[in-house]
């Protein structure tokens, strides 16, 4: 199974793939339902235990193991293993 920081790489880097066509659904504790979702235009780092998403307040880090659903174009590319 590819990590999500493993896939945002491939977007991210990948001259076949659009960073700004990417979506990132984040457990982000205060928001409504304590979700969050950042657009790929405002992902501005992938580091190696979070990603960086620009937001009204500034940089805000986001560990991967807080996403919950990965969208390109619209359509669902990772979401986790229901147990």
């Amino acid at each position: 199974m590819r990590t999500t920081h493993a896939l945002l790489l491939r977007i991210w880097h990948d001259p076949e793939f659009d960073i700004n066509k990417a979506a990132v659904e984040y457990i982000d504790r205060g928001a409504p339902n304590d979700r969050s979702t950042a657009e790929g235009k405002y992902i501005k780092a992938l580091d190696r235990y979070y990603f960086e998403v620009v937001t009204t307040e500034g940089t805000k880090p986001i560990p991967y193991h807080r996403i919950r659903m990965i969208t390109y174009a619209g359509i669902p590319i990772w979401e986790p293993k229901e147990e």
